[in-house]
């Protein structure tokens, strides 16, 4: 049973925030709110909780197209190769914010990801996700939870998010209703960058 708690975005309480991280730290699974669709997460550096959210979705670890939520930029050079100024620029220009940007993937990446060539990069303008991360002192792993429901793809009420994950995660958190707008994902390992998904994020940041 997933434990069910609230959590304001105006003034995250440090003490409910702990409580996440202790659950991440174990290896648990979070669902969360983002400035875009509810997230679900785990902690990057915790093995069982990786393959965890992999096999919910369906996916093998390694051919995963999770994304990794950081606080800052300044996680960038654990994961990412060194990037040139245009390319920072238009990261200082969208983020925090509703994006997901792809990029060259270094060589320090954590173990089941090691073998890919490049990386999601997500750095959400919402005050619960961005506590979290910090707190616990290094990205998450995280993807978006759809819905089974071709008409609404994301659900945004955190109530039915916890109803119907109740056996699959460990906690969700209550962050008030969510988007049902995904993020817009941009490639910047390529040259010119390329739209992969338009979504909430707007393009005038190029």
């Amino acid at each position: 049973m997933a434990e069910f708690i609230k959590i304001y975005p105006e003034n995250p309480n440090a003490r409910e925030i702990q409580k996440v991280v202790k659950v991440l730290k174990n290896g648990g699974l979070v669902i969360y709110p983002t400035d875009t669709v509810y997230g679900l997460g785990c902690d990057i550096t915790n093995m069982k909780a990786l393959e965890r959210i992999a096999q919910i979705k369906g996916v093998k670890l390694e051919k995963s197209n999770f994304s990794f939520v950081c606080e800052d930029l300044s996680n960038l050079s654990d994961y990412v190769k060194q990037i040139d100024t245009t390319t920072f620029k238009i990261l200082k220009r969208a983020l925090p914010g509703p994006y997901t940007f792809i990029l060259p993937g270094s060589k320090n990446l954590p173990n089941p990801f090691k073998k890919r060539k490049t990386v999601g990069i997500r750095v959400p303008d919402n005050s619960i996700a961005l506590a979290i991360v910090a707190a616990l002192g290094n990205p998450i792993v995280s993807t978006s939870i759809r819905d089974d429901d071709d008409v609404l793809e994301y659900t945004t009420d955190p109530e039915l998010i916890h109803e119907k994950w109740d056996k699959l995660v460990d906690l969700v958190i209550d962050g008030g209703y969510g988007d049902n707008e995904a993020s817009t994902i941009i490639d910047l390992s390529v040259d010119p960058p390329e739209v992969i998904r338009e979504g909430k994020g707007g393009l005038e940041i190029f």
